[in-house]
Protein backbone atom coordinates (compact mmCIF):
# COMPACT_ATOMS: atom_id res chain seq x y z
CA UNK A 1 0.00 0.00 0.00
CA UNK A 2 0.81 3.55 -0.32
CA UNK A 3 1.20 4.99 2.84
CA UNK A 4 1.51 9.05 4.35
CA UNK A 5 2.81 9.73 7.67
CA UNK A 6 2.33 13.19 8.99
CA UNK A 7 4.44 13.52 11.86
CA UNK A 8 8.06 11.81 12.42
CA UNK A 9 8.59 11.46 16.00
CA UNK A 10 8.87 8.20 17.60
CA UNK A 11 6.03 6.24 16.56
CA UNK A 12 6.31 8.11 12.79
CA UNK A 13 9.62 7.24 12.65
CA UNK A 14 9.19 3.34 13.88
CA UNK A 15 6.55 3.16 11.90
CA UNK A 16 8.52 4.49 8.89
CA UNK A 17 11.52 1.91 9.53
CA UNK A 18 8.90 -1.32 9.73
CA UNK A 19 6.59 0.06 6.88
CA UNK A 20 9.38 0.26 4.31
CA UNK A 21 10.71 -2.68 5.23
CA UNK A 22 7.87 -5.18 4.97
CA UNK A 23 7.75 -3.52 1.65
CA UNK A 24 4.96 -0.31 1.47
CA UNK A 25 5.93 3.17 0.00
CA UNK A 26 5.88 5.41 2.44
CA UNK A 27 5.67 9.23 2.25
CA UNK A 28 6.22 10.66 5.60
CA UNK A 29 6.16 14.73 6.57
CA UNK A 30 7.12 16.60 9.75
CA UNK A 31 6.83 20.11 10.67
CA UNK A 32 10.23 21.70 9.94
CA UNK A 33 10.43 20.22 6.34
CA UNK A 34 11.84 17.44 3.93
CA UNK A 35 15.08 18.44 4.06
CA UNK A 36 15.39 17.90 8.01
CA UNK A 37 14.21 13.80 7.36
CA UNK A 38 17.42 12.77 5.09
CA UNK A 39 18.86 10.88 7.72
CA UNK A 40 15.54 9.05 8.07
CA UNK A 41 15.26 8.75 3.99
CA UNK A 42 18.59 7.19 3.72
CA UNK A 43 17.78 4.58 6.18
CA UNK A 44 14.74 3.70 5.13
CA UNK A 45 13.75 4.57 1.73
CA UNK A 46 10.57 6.91 2.67
CA UNK A 47 10.10 9.42 0.41
CA UNK A 48 10.44 13.24 3.00
CA UNK A 49 7.82 15.63 1.39
CA UNK A 50 5.91 18.81 2.76
CA UNK A 51 3.02 18.09 5.28
CA UNK A 52 0.16 19.10 2.65
CA UNK A 53 1.73 16.51 0.42
CA UNK A 54 2.18 13.34 2.73
CA UNK A 55 -1.69 12.44 2.08
CA UNK A 56 -1.49 12.38 -2.07
CA UNK A 57 -2.65 9.41 -3.29
CA UNK A 58 -2.00 7.58 0.02
CA UNK A 59 -4.30 4.45 0.79
CA UNK A 60 -3.65 5.15 4.36
CA UNK A 61 -2.96 8.55 6.23
CA UNK A 62 -1.27 8.20 9.73
CA UNK A 63 -1.32 11.50 11.60
CA UNK A 64 0.79 10.84 14.61
CA UNK A 65 1.53 14.23 15.62
CA UNK A 66 1.04 15.64 19.31
CA UNK A 67 -2.75 16.88 20.39
CA UNK A 68 -2.07 19.89 21.02
CA UNK A 69 -0.64 20.39 17.80
CA UNK A 70 -3.36 19.61 15.64
CA UNK A 71 -5.78 22.14 15.01
CA UNK A 72 -2.41 23.90 13.85
CA UNK A 73 -1.93 21.19 10.83
CA UNK A 74 -2.16 23.29 7.27
CA UNK A 75 -5.89 23.45 6.03
CA UNK A 76 -6.23 20.53 3.90
CA UNK A 77 -3.94 18.38 4.74
CA UNK A 78 -5.04 15.17 4.45
CA UNK A 79 -6.26 16.28 0.93
CA UNK A 80 -5.53 14.05 -2.25
CA UNK A 81 -5.06 10.69 -0.46
CA UNK A 82 -6.65 7.69 -2.49
CA UNK A 83 -10.39 7.29 -2.86
CA UNK A 84 -11.62 5.39 0.61
CA UNK A 85 -8.47 5.98 2.45
CA UNK A 86 -7.87 5.41 5.66
CA UNK A 87 -7.15 8.07 8.30
CA UNK A 88 -5.20 7.41 11.23
CA UNK A 89 -4.59 8.74 14.33
CA UNK A 90 -2.12 7.34 16.89
CA UNK A 91 -2.12 10.20 19.88
CA UNK A 92 -2.54 10.53 22.80
CA UNK A 93 -3.95 13.36 25.20
CA UNK A 94 -1.36 14.06 27.62
CA UNK A 95 -2.58 17.30 29.33
CA UNK A 96 -0.26 17.82 32.34
CA UNK A 97 2.71 16.88 30.51
CA UNK A 98 2.23 18.61 26.83
CA UNK A 99 -0.97 19.45 25.36
CA UNK A 100 -2.60 21.58 27.93
CA UNK A 101 -6.26 21.53 28.42
CA UNK A 102 -8.87 20.42 25.85
CA UNK A 103 -11.95 20.82 26.74
CA UNK A 104 -13.84 18.78 24.63
CA UNK A 105 -11.67 15.49 25.58
CA UNK A 106 -11.54 16.33 29.43
CA UNK A 107 -15.96 16.50 29.07
CA UNK A 108 -15.70 12.97 27.98
CA UNK A 109 -15.28 13.14 24.06
CA UNK A 110 -12.76 10.14 23.09
CA UNK A 111 -9.79 11.79 21.71
CA UNK A 112 -9.69 10.38 17.93
CA UNK A 113 -13.24 11.62 17.69
CA UNK A 114 -11.76 14.82 19.10
CA UNK A 115 -8.80 14.90 15.72
CA UNK A 116 -11.52 13.52 13.22
CA UNK A 117 -13.28 16.64 14.59
CA UNK A 118 -10.81 19.06 13.82
CA UNK A 119 -9.51 17.41 10.42
CA UNK A 120 -12.95 16.93 9.00
CA UNK A 121 -12.21 12.81 8.35
CA UNK A 122 -13.49 9.90 9.97
CA UNK A 123 -10.48 8.54 11.66
CA UNK A 124 -9.41 5.43 12.64
CA UNK A 125 -7.48 5.38 16.24
CA UNK A 126 -4.26 2.53 16.20
CA UNK A 127 -0.82 2.70 17.22
CA UNK A 128 -1.28 4.53 20.28
CA UNK A 129 -1.23 1.95 23.45
CA UNK A 130 2.15 0.60 22.52
CA UNK A 131 5.95 2.13 22.45
CA UNK A 132 7.74 2.92 19.81
CA UNK A 133 10.80 0.67 20.36
CA UNK A 134 8.15 -2.04 21.03
CA UNK A 135 6.12 -1.24 17.99
CA UNK A 136 9.79 -1.57 15.93
CA UNK A 137 11.24 -3.97 17.58
CA UNK A 138 8.03 -7.09 18.45
CA UNK A 139 6.58 -7.66 15.67
CA UNK A 140 6.76 -11.71 15.18
CA UNK A 141 5.17 -13.74 12.36
CA UNK A 142 1.60 -14.89 12.12
CA UNK A 143 0.85 -17.88 15.12
CA UNK A 144 3.83 -17.60 17.23
CA UNK A 145 2.57 -17.90 20.71
CA UNK A 146 2.42 -14.29 22.79
CA UNK A 147 2.18 -12.77 19.68
CA UNK A 148 1.36 -9.10 20.76
CA UNK A 149 -1.95 -7.58 19.93
CA UNK A 150 -3.06 -4.38 18.94
CA UNK A 151 -6.32 -2.59 19.43
CA UNK A 152 -8.25 -0.74 16.69
CA UNK A 153 -11.15 1.41 16.82
CA UNK A 154 -12.91 3.32 14.18
CA UNK A 155 -16.58 3.50 12.20
CA UNK A 156 -15.78 2.26 8.86
CA UNK A 157 -15.36 -1.28 8.15
CA UNK A 158 -13.03 -0.78 5.13
CA UNK A 159 -10.86 1.35 7.00
CA UNK A 160 -10.08 -0.55 9.57
CA UNK A 161 -9.43 -3.45 7.10
CA UNK A 162 -6.87 -1.21 5.76
CA UNK A 163 -5.14 -0.80 9.06
CA UNK A 164 -5.20 -4.00 10.04
CA UNK A 165 -3.66 -5.25 7.33
CA UNK A 166 -0.71 -3.01 7.89
CA UNK A 167 -1.05 -4.20 12.01
CA UNK A 168 -0.51 -7.52 10.55
CA UNK A 169 2.78 -6.46 8.13
CA UNK A 170 4.14 -5.38 11.26
CA UNK A 171 3.75 -8.72 13.23
CA UNK A 172 1.25 -7.77 15.23
CA UNK A 173 -2.17 -9.38 15.92
CA UNK A 174 -5.40 -7.03 15.68
CA UNK A 175 -8.41 -6.92 18.28
CA UNK A 176 -11.11 -4.99 17.21
CA UNK A 177 -12.10 -2.85 19.28
CA UNK A 178 -15.24 -1.53 18.02
CA UNK A 179 -16.42 2.03 17.18
CA UNK A 180 -14.89 5.08 17.52
CA UNK A 181 -17.09 5.93 20.31
CA UNK A 182 -15.87 3.11 22.02
CA UNK A 183 -12.36 4.35 21.69
CA UNK A 184 -11.98 5.57 25.20
CA UNK A 185 -11.12 1.79 26.19
CA UNK A 186 -7.40 1.65 25.02
CA UNK A 187 -6.75 5.60 25.73
CA UNK A 188 -3.71 6.66 28.27
CA UNK A 189 -4.37 4.92 31.60
CA UNK A 190 -6.37 2.33 30.40
CA UNK A 191 -5.79 -1.16 31.29
CA UNK A 192 -4.71 -1.91 27.56
CA UNK A 193 -2.27 1.07 27.61
CA UNK A 194 1.23 0.13 27.42
CA UNK A 195 1.12 -3.47 27.99
CA UNK A 196 2.16 -5.76 24.93
CA UNK A 197 -0.73 -8.19 25.65
CA UNK A 198 -1.64 -11.31 23.09
CA UNK A 199 -5.15 -11.15 21.28
CA UNK A 200 -7.11 -12.69 24.33
CA UNK A 201 -5.25 -10.05 27.04
CA UNK A 202 -6.35 -7.05 24.95
CA UNK A 203 -9.81 -7.95 24.78
CA UNK A 204 -10.45 -8.67 28.38
CA UNK A 205 -8.68 -5.86 28.77
CA UNK A 206 -11.03 -3.54 26.60
CA UNK A 207 -13.89 -5.39 28.33
CA UNK A 208 -12.33 -4.24 31.68
CA UNK A 209 -11.87 -0.47 30.81
CA UNK A 210 -13.57 2.30 33.03
CA UNK A 211 -15.54 5.23 30.98
CA UNK A 212 -13.68 8.09 34.01
CA UNK A 213 -10.53 9.53 32.53
CA UNK A 214 -7.84 8.35 35.00
CA UNK A 215 -6.94 11.38 37.32
CA UNK A 216 -3.32 11.95 36.26
CA UNK A 217 -4.58 11.91 32.49
CA UNK A 218 -7.06 14.90 33.44
CA UNK A 219 -5.91 18.59 33.13
CA UNK A 220 -5.01 20.52 36.53
CA UNK A 221 -5.12 24.47 36.42
CA UNK A 222 -1.49 24.99 35.75
CA UNK A 223 -1.46 22.17 33.16
CA UNK A 224 0.95 21.43 30.84
CA UNK A 225 4.13 21.03 32.61
CA UNK A 226 6.70 19.07 31.32
CA UNK A 227 7.52 14.93 30.89
CA UNK A 228 10.02 15.58 33.75
CA UNK A 229 7.11 17.99 35.87
CA UNK A 230 3.52 17.02 35.09
CA UNK A 231 1.38 20.05 36.35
Amino acid sequence: MKVGIIGAGNIGSALARRLTAAGHEVSIANSRGPETLQDLVAETGAHAVPATEAAKDADVVIVTVPQKNIPDLPAGVLDGAAAGAAYVDTGNYYPRERDGRIDAIEAGTPETQWVGQQLGRPMVKAFNNIVAPHLQDLGRPAGTPGRVALPVAGDDSAAKAKVSALIEDLGFDVVDAGPLDQSWRQQPGSPVYLTDLDAEGVRKALAAAGTERPEGFRATASSPGTYANPA
